[in-house]
């Protein structure tokens, strides 16, 4: 599917409800020997998203990859996909290798559609993607305990769609939820699996802090 370059509110939504029936939840029981962060920075015209490649699980930066592009679609909520989505896109493309799973700054299933931006990068480019949100944007949850790996499942309309996640000791919990073609233990294994002395995964840190250090370029 093509990203369509003028899109309405109206569009957009027809699109995520067409994307979210490709969504599959999958197992992802193996481990990855590559995981990518994305993430991307605004202007008042333009967006800037970057891709950060590291081995996995020792953690090493392999490749970064860049991206900056012209915004085309506004800041509305539950349609971020479509504000930085194709930037990201083309920052993925542009690395020598394919990553096996992507982070996004950003929800995965747990979302009112249930196509938050994970799971629209996912089916677009075919590759497990898991949400790693920094605040929650629907459903219900218990706070989990205070240790790094403690996790507590996030409800909506009656169903799992996340998890809060200790992702280091006494930090407020990340939002983890699978996006495409991995499930929600896996999801959690690989954010864990990518967090380290921080409450933010080093891949998304990695994308975040290279996309504000181009901004500023700009």
């Amino acid at each position: 599917m093509k990203w369509p370059k003028t899109l309405s509110i109206a569009d957009a939504r027809k699109m995520q409800e067409r994307l979210q029936k490709k969504v599959r939840l999958t197992p992802f029981k193996w481990e990855p020997r590559y995981v990518a962060g994305v993430d991307a920075s605004f202007m008042e015209n333009r967006v800037v998203a970057v891709a950060c490649l590291y081995r996995y699980p020792d953690l090493t930066l392999a490749e970064k990859a860049s991206a900056g592009e012209k915004l085309k679609f506004p800041y509305v909520p539950g349609f971020l996909s479509f504000r930085e989505g194709p930037a990201i896109i083309t920052a993925v493309r542009k690395l020598a290798t394919k990553p096996d799973v992507i982070l996004v700054d950003g929800q995965g299933i747990a979302h009112p559609r249930g196509i938050g931006i994970a799971s629209h990068l996912g089916v677009l480019l075919d590759i497990p993607a898991i949400g790693c949100a920094k605040s929650r944007l629907v459903g219900a949850f218990s706070e989990p305990g205070r240790r790094k790996g403690s996790w507590s499942p996030l409800s909506f309309e009656g169903r799992t769609v996340g998890a809060a996640v200790r992702t280091k000791d006494n930090v407020r919990p990340l939002f983890i939820s699978p996006g495409h073609k991995i499930d929600l233990d896996g999801a959690i294994r690989i954010a864990l699996g990518c967090s380290g002395r921080y409450r933010i995964p080093e891949p998304i840190r990695c994308a975040d802090m290279l996309s504000k250090k181009l901004k500023a370029r700009e």
